[in-house]
């Protein structure tokens, strides 16, 4: 009896043990499984980080642009789009093998074109500030401001002389975007504020007395003051102080950066100073360059 007591409790821890034995195997098996899971989740997350962009690996280089901005973009006397910033773009394509095309657009329809693709870039005396969650941007390569021209013989000679007064400027310019935020008070005391389709016809109509003055970049106000000698004169108080820069999609920062790298050698083998110094009686300054 006692012998058959022993061989039942020997059967019994056996039993036991193997279903010990069986449960730690579950155990390991799942967690194996876990840790697969989770390897596999954070490989597939490390490459998602690591993903590159390639947005510098172009052939054509597309910039749209604004035909009636000179100097910096502009239709020349045989016909053809020339300015300061095409030239420029067409000395970066060269640099990089890229193929430029000159792609002139509706001023109010750039973001739709550059978000579609149908554009790489804006390249035209193009202002960055306000617009920095907009678009990705080389360095700023040209100082500019915003400014009031009024006509040589006009009794306007301070911003405060704005008051009562009728004054244009260009659709979806920065200029609007400065009257319209940091400096909304000064333009509520305006007899009136409207805007063109572009520049040359804001000044057509300030030399007929349509309007009383142009809110416009500083670009702009020294080509027409160099165009049209006696005719006009720039309010020395400036709406605001800006820059101009490239301006790509959002994210596009290989592209930007290598445009950037670009500038820098052009600026340093002389590029930059000859175009500056060829567009100098449009009111082209290489003191304003700040790429170096």
């Amino acid at each position: 009896m006692k012998k058959l007591l022993a061989i039942i409790g020997v059967a019994c821890v056996l039993c036991l043990s193997a279903v010990l034995l069986a449960g730690c195997g579950g155990s390991s098996t799942e967690s194996a499984s876990e840790e697969s899971a989770a390897t596999e989740e954070s490989a597939s997350t490390a490459a998602s980080t690591e993903a590159t962009d390639d947005s510098a690996e172009i052939t054509d280089f597309i910039v749209g642009f604004d035909q009636s901005y000179p100097p910096y973009g502009f239709v020349g006397d045989d016909g053809e789009y020339t300015g300061f910033d095409l030239e420029l773009a067409q000395a970066v394509c060269d640099a990089n093998g890229w193929n430029l095309q000159l792609e002139a657009i509706d001023w109010d329809a750039k973001d739709a074109l550059i978000e579609s693709g149908a554009i790489t870039c804006i390249w035209n005396g193009f202002t960055m500030e306000g617009r920095e969650d907009n678009y990705t941007f080389s360095d700023p390569y040209m100082l500019n401001g915003q400014v009031i021209v009024t006509a040589a013989d006009s009794d306007i000679n301070s911003l405060e002389d704005l008051a009562g007064k009728a004054v244009v400027t260009q659709v979806d310019s920065a200029a609007l975007d400065v009257l319209e935020g940091d400096q909304a008070d000064l333009a509520a005391t305006f007899a009136t504020l409207d805007t063109i389709a572009d520049y040359n016809n804001a000044f057509v109509m300030l030399q007929s007395g349509q309007v009383d003055a142009v809110a416009c970049d500083l670009s702009i106000a020294e080509y027409q003051m160099a165009a049209n000698e006696g005719m006009y004169k720039q309010l020395e108080e400036t709406l605001s102080d800006e820059h101009y820069a490239v301006g790509f999609l959002k994210g596009n920062d290989a592209l930007a950066e290598q445009v950037t790298e670009t500038l820098k050698q052009l600026n340093e083998d002389g590029t930059v100073q000859e175009l500056c110094d060829k567009y100098a009686e449009y009111g082209i300054s290489y003191e304003n360059w700040l790429i170096k």
